[in-house]
């Protein structure tokens, strides 16, 4: 395939699927790429070209992957996944780190099992009366291990959707404690359930928690008795679709809007309900005053005061 081909096939699909496809000047912007890319040779002489196309969708989500860092998301993720965490706080407050996860379907596999294996853990057969989740630093990846692992706090029935340039959505949902999208349940089978399923809920986010980490928070949004604490989200709460070009690149683009149960869309930073800053040596230690914060509201709740 020459570069000028090779171009043209990127800027097609951007023009297809981009969700802000109907906010780009397309003409102009096919004009400029072109000619910028007028001496390329080969299809790697225009990565420069897409990606700056890329940027000039506006939509801060969208990435080009060379054939070398498209393979690297292709590998099998670690057997144990850092950060993924839960355990008991005084108070019996259930606590569960979430981190990112990305890679091939054995390493998303050993997600769900070792998330599973921490809301076990956080639950204490089943008396846990209200969970933190901690998804700070989450950096996105997969929603769906995330969601996995979350579905029995989340509750039954539709948590959010999709929704395309054109208004359509498509809704996530739990179904038996296991997710769902397009009427298709995930392949990890239902969760054990939680003692209580209804229990208060507290939502820690940071500047980093970003994409499929958005989307998960974006999945509490609504949910009864759920606060969040911490600090604004990275501001990506959108959803990508994997596009593989001849080369072995990639295009990740920003195709649907996420929103929550009740149809709000997001597409910008979310600020928690209570702004707790916390210094990032300061996460997961003594020091951590989102912890502090979401700890107290849960304890004050009825659903935990007086155990």
């Amino acid at each position: 395939m020459s570069a000028r081909e090779y171009l043209s096939r990127a800027l097609d699909l951007m023009e297809a699927h981009s969700v802000r496809r109907d906010q780009v000047d397309w003409p102009r912007l096919r004009r400029a790429a072109l000619a910028r890319a007028e001496s390329a040779r080969t299809p790697s002489d225009t990565y420069a070209v897409i990606m700056d196309a890329l940027a000039e969708l506006g939509d801060h989500h969208s990435r080009f992957l060379t054939p070398v860092e498209h393979a690297i998301t292709l590998r099998e993720t670690e057997d144990t996944l850092t950060g993924l965490t839960g355990r008991q706080l005084p108070g019996r407050v259930g606590y569960l780190s979430l981190p990112g996860v990305a890679g091939a379907p054995a390493g998303l596999d050993a997600y769900v099992r070792q998330g599973r294996a921490a809301v076990k853990e956080a639950e204490r057969d089943g008396s846990a009366c209200g969970w933190i989740v901690d998804l700070r630093q989450n950096e996105g990846g997969s929603l769906w291990p995330m969601f996995a692992v979350a579905a029995p706090l989340l509750g039954e029935g539709k948590v959010g959707s999709f929704v395309f340039p054109d208004g359509s959505s498509t809704p996530w949902y739990v179904k038996d404690r296991r997710p769902g999208l397009n009427g298709k349940e995930s392949r990890w089978g239902p969760a054990d359930p939680v003692g209580r399923p209804d229990a208060p809920v507290a939502v820690l986010t940071d500047g980093r928690t970003a994409s499929a980490g958005e989307a998960l928070l974006v999945a509490f949004a609504g949910r009864p008795d759920t606060r969040t604490f911490g600090s604004a989200s990275y501001g990506v709460p959108t959803g990508n679709g994997g596009f593989p070009l001849s080369d072995g690149a990639a295009l990740l683009l920003t195709t649907v809007l996420d929103a929550d149960r009740t149809g709000r869309t997001y597409d910008r930073p979310i600020p928690p309900d209570e702004e707790v800053p916390t210094a990032r040596a300061d996460i997961r230690t003594d020091r951590d005053e989102a912890v502090k914060a979401a700890t107290r509201w849960l304890l004050g709740h009825d659903a935990c005061r007086g155990l």
